[in-house]
Formats: C-alpha cells, structure tokens, sequence
C-alpha cells in the first residue's frame, strides 16, 4: 500500500460536500495511512463521527474538552505527513487565515507544522466575495496548498462559476503527491506516457485498431504524477478520464503519436511507451463509404511508422526509455531482442494469451525485464503493475 506508514489529519467543516470527506477517508484508509479525522461541530450535523470511525478505524476528534483529548490539537498537526482540509467552508478559511483558534480543528491548524492542503466548498458568491480571496491568498502565502474549487451543481442549484469542491479522487491523488513528493526521486522529473491504441481510416467511417483499452498507460501517468513528476500523456482514443494534475496530448494515428512523442522527448527524463500502436494502415484510405452490400473489399497494408526506433535522435541525453512488448509465444527471448535494437534501458513483457493480462482487463501478469536483471511478477492490478514499474525505473543505474 503505498501510503503505509504515513499519518493524515482530515478536517471537516460544516457544508454539505461532507458526503465527500468520507470517500477521501475511505479512499486514504485504503491506500495504508492512518486517517485521523477532526470534525467541526457544524459538520457533525451533516455526518456523524461514528460514519468517519467505520471508515477509518480510529477515533474521531470533535472537541477541545473531550477526555484524553487535551492535547490532541499539539499532536495531531506535527505528526501528520498532511493535514487537509476538505470541504474548507468560507467561514474555516477565514478563521484559518486569521491565526482564530476556538476549536479543536482551527487550534489544530494554528500549532500545526505539517503542510495543509485545503479543498474550498462554498456557493458561488462566497467564493467570489473578495474576503475569501483574500483569505485564500494569505492562507496560500502561509504555504498551503490549494485544490479547486469547481464549476458544477451546488446545493441551491447549477452555477456557471467556481464553489462546487473538487472530487474526492482528484482531491486524494494532490494528497498522495503532496506527501510523495518530498522524498520521491521522481519528484519533478518530466515523464512522457504513451497510452490507448491509435487508429488508421479505411474510409471515412472504418478504421483498423486493437484492442487496448489504455488503462495500464493511465495507471502509469497517475502512478508517476502521486510520486511528484510532471507528466505528459499522450493518449490514443480511449474512453477513461483523464488522471489528476496530467497534462494529455490527444492523438489518432500512429503517425500522430509518433509526432507528439518526438516533440516531447526533448526535454523528457522518461519516456513510458506504453501505447498500442496499430502495426498495420491501409495503403489508401477511401474518400467515400463503400456500402456493404458491394461485396468483398481487397485492403492492401502497409507497416505503420515504428514510434521508438524513429524518435531516437530526439532523446535528451540520459533519459530512460521504457518500452512494452506483447508476445503470445518466446516471450522474454523477443522482449530482449526488443529491448537490445531499440537501445531500450526498461522493457514491461505481456503474453497476450495468459489469463488475466494484456488488452482490456483490469489486471496484468507482466515481466521487467532491463540489461541486467528479469523479474516476473505475479498477476495484479494495473495500478499495481504500474508503481512496480516506476521502482524498477527508480533504481535503474
């Protein structure tokens, strides 16, 4: 779990985004922290301490004058790795940015010295109003961090202007960086993901692709940005959001992909090519639909661009390229064929035809395989796979 061992205070003041604060407990719990939450009294009215203790196994801290709770405010906010603070209503932003300290949560934040990062829920005119501006301005003087708010639904109705608190995922995945960061070796490197299939038009309604669905390519780039790199992914069609923090490049054809990645690559200290590209494209692509019932169709193919051999040059001096190879037969033999022409540094070797592995499911069964070393790892989600793969790229000489 790649949280354990570490501590996070969650504080919850009293708007009606409380309903989120429990899946960012649930989610954090998951991920190994231990998850110490500290509730507002306006937001035990929205959700009960007893939900936050189900969620997390712990107590919940409510009150200054609770027994044995005395000094919880000391504790609590210089033993965390991250303290935030989700939903952060005007009204605790405000008493936060002013050093007020008449709960155990503002006491907390006051004699704190873990970093914060504050997610804003309010309506949409409390968050324009210039007090909170300037509240949010001295809070992020102080050095906390701060995530949204969004357009979207609030409580009275739609808006067409920031208030809605960010989603609890994206809300987890700036925490997991906020704490990763500071002692990942990754931290602010640039890494370039490549994911998804691409597609090559036989007409101007039929194309030729395969079956990549992109989950292991968006695994990688959120696996790689909660570690504190800025990430570029460069995505073929697929239908999966986009990873929180990661800027995406949008590309079709394989010789979109190969353009994106050799632009890219100039200032990449990593490259994950974790892309599907088609191998194969129609020598013409066809102006008009040709229907159906004309018969048979003879479609003469011609090789696709070879991304990795032909970006070579545009490679910054001493970057590591990762490449991926899906085999059905003499797997690690031809991974290592793949990885020695392409001057490959990392290669992630499928079989397509083991249960539980390659395109379209959520798990994978893959090998790492790099000049000197073969590990196989046991079947596992694709996140999973993913955080494996960038230690093997972490400790690659």
């Amino acid at each position: 779990m790649i949280l354990a061992g570490r501590r996070v205070v969650l504080g919850v003041s009293g708007g009606i985004a409380c309903y989120k604060a429990c899946t960012i407990a649930r989610r954090l719990t998951e991920m190994g922290a231990a998850v110490d939450v500290v509730l507002t009294s306006a937001a035990g009215r929205f959700v009960g301490p007893a939900t936050f203790e189900a969620l997390t196994h712990r107590p919940v801290f409510t009150s200054l004058w609770e027994r044995d709770t005395d000094l919880a405010h000391l504790e609590l906010g210089q033993s965390a790795d991250l303290i935030i603070l989700a939903p952060a209503t005007a009204n605790l932003i405000a008493r936060a940015a002013q050093g007020i300290a008449d709960d155990i949560l503002t006491a907390m934040l006051l004699a704190r010295t873990a970093p914060v990062l504050v997610a804003p829920a309010m309506n949409d005119e409390m968050f324009a109003h210039p007090a909170t501006e300037k509240n949010l301005e001295t809070i992020r003087a102080m050095g906390w961090s701060v995530v949204g708010p969004e357009i979207g639904p609030l409580a009275e109705g739609a808006s067409d202007r920031p208030g809605r608190m960010t989603e609890p995922e994206a809300i987890v995945a700036a925490a997991e960086r906020k704490i990763r960061a500071s002692s990942g070796a990754l931290a602010g490197k640039r890494i370039v993901v490549t994911a998804g299939p691409t597609r090559e038009g036989l007409d101007p309604v039929r194309v030729f692709t395969n079956r990549s669905s992109g989950r292991m390519g968006y695994a990688v780039a959120a696996a790689a940005y909660g570690r504190g790199a800025d990430v570029t992914l460069v995505s073929g069609p697929t239908t999966l959001p986009i990873p929180f923090g990661v800027e995406v490049v949008n590309v079709e054809t394989t010789a979109d992909l190969q353009e994106a990645v050799a632009t890219a690559l100039a200032d990449a200290d990593v490259l994950v090519m974790a892309a599907a590209p088609a191998d194969y494209r129609p020598q013409e692509e066809q102006q008009d639909k040709r229907p159906r019932g004309d018969g048979p169709v003879d479609v003469r193919l011609e090789p696709t661009i070879d991304v990795l051999e032909t970006t070579r040059s545009k490679r910054k001096k001493g970057s590591v390229i990762v490449g991926f190879a899906l085999e059905t037969s003499e797997g690690v033999q031809r991974a290592r064929r793949k990885l020695d022409r392409k001057g490959l540094d990392l290669i992630v070797l499928n079989m397509a035809n083991e249960a539980g592995a390659g395109f379209d499911v959520e798990t994978n069964r893959v090998t790492l395989i790099s000049r000197t070393d073969t590990v196989q790892l046991p079947q596992m989600s694709k996140h999973e796979v993913a955080e494996r793969l960038l230690d093997a790229v972490e400790l690659l000489p």
